[in-house]
């Protein structure tokens, strides 16, 4: 049996692991940011009436161009989006893929500001796109100066401001987005990506870069339906942009990319998107629970507008995890000094967290 290192991999994969959080069965599981909260059973229901169709038909190819998809996700985003101007594929992570493979290659470069999704360069890399990244400013946060001038320094082909950030959950401004906006269309003609995956859960979620894509054409806003729509293990991922942009990332997809069932079943939540979405209010209150209780413990949270919180203050937090496991409970070490990061859970998922934490600081 051949070993990894006996195969002729490409130079830059030469002692890469493959991405992932650890996978445990365990009691209370907050560890990669999924909404806890089921699909309720009324849109099971329907979603599964939708699935048994598609499957009468399943000896054809999908829908090529997902038009209903679009449509749904068009209506649903508002601010008189069509379908036009609406892309989809298996995850967010598989349309920034199409991202790069269109607007990336050798000889161009990609920034983001650190720490943030650390998929980022690794699709970058898959693309052999240029990585450039830039530090944050003090506690995760950045300013429209700093974005500005990282911008007009590096010259990037790409940019992606993640809003709000993951891992750390802070949360952007608008201004920010106008100030990346101008200084690439300055300095290089690129294209900026506002990854909004998380854009659902903050303090007020009418704000979002979809209000300014009138008139602006390289501006592309990426969300997924894995959070707010607790539908992380169908995998669909979305797009808005100008509809050019739409063109652009059709040349580089592979051919009937998102299977029928996936169609079907994206239709479905998106039909009964007010009830996928009730839960959200429960989220964000367990989220600021999180941060409130934290804080009466002595530790420091990062202001967060995403479904999670990353707390510092930690002197051993490898140590803290292990026992938080030991407990039941699995959280995330990002690698970030002194910090870990947990999602928001159920009421008693976070209680359950909350009280462990709790034990383990006082031990």
């Amino acid at each position: 049996m051949a070993r990894l290192e006996d195969l002729p991999l490409r130079d830059d994969l030469v002692g890469q692991q493959p991405y992932g959080a650890p996978q445990l069965d365990v009691p209370v599981s907050l560890n990669v940011n999924e909404n806890t909260h089921r699909v309720p059973l009324e849109v099971a229901e329907d979603i599964i009436q939708r699935l048994a169709k598609a499957l009468m038909s399943i000896n054809r190819y999908p829908d090529r161009e997902f038009i209903p998809l679009r449509e749904a996700l068009s209506k649903y985003l508002g601010h008189g989006l069509t379908p036009e101007n609406i892309w989809a594929g298996n995850g967010s992570n598989e349309v920034l893929q199409h991202i790069f493979q269109a607007f990336g290659g050798p000889g161009r470069k990609f920034l983001s500001f650190t720490p943030t999704y650390s998929m980022y360069p690794i699709i970058a890399s898959g693309t052999q796109t240029e990585y450039v990244a830039v530090p944050r400013a003090d506690r995760f946060e950045l300013t429209p100066e700093l974005i500005r001038s990282a911008i007009l320094e590096h010259k990037p082909n790409i940019v992606i401001l993640c809003a709000p950030n993951n891992p750390t959950g802070t949360p952007l401004a608008l201004d920010c987005v106008e100030a990346a906006y101008d200084a690439i269309t300055e300095v290089s003609g690129g294209i900026l990506v506002v990854d909004e995956a998380y854009q659902e859960f903050g303090a007020d979620p009418a704000v979002t870069a979809i209000s300014l894509l009138d008139g602006r054409e390289r501006l592309l806003i990426s969300r997924t339906m894995s959070k707010a729509f607790a539908f992380a293990g169908a995998r669909v991922g979305y797009l808005a942009a100008d509809p050019a942009v739409i063109d652009a990332l059709r040349l580089v997809r592979l051919p009937y990319h998102l299977s029928a069932f996936t169609q079907a079943a994206a239709e479905g939540a998106l039909a009964h998107s007010s009830v996928m979405l009730s839960k959200v209010d429960d989220i964000r209150a367990q989220r600021d629970r999180i941060v409130t209780e934290l804080k009466l413990m002595g530790l420091d949270p990062y202001r967060s507008d995403a479904n999670f919180v990353l707390f510092g203050g930690l002197t051993d937090p490898a140590a803290i995890w292990q026992k938080l496991l030991d407990r039941g409970v699995l959280i995330r070490n990002v690698g970030l000094d002194g910090t870990l990061r947990v999602s928001a859970g159920t009421e008693s998922e976070t209680s359950a967290f909350l009280g462990s934490l709790r034990e383990v600081i006082e031990d």
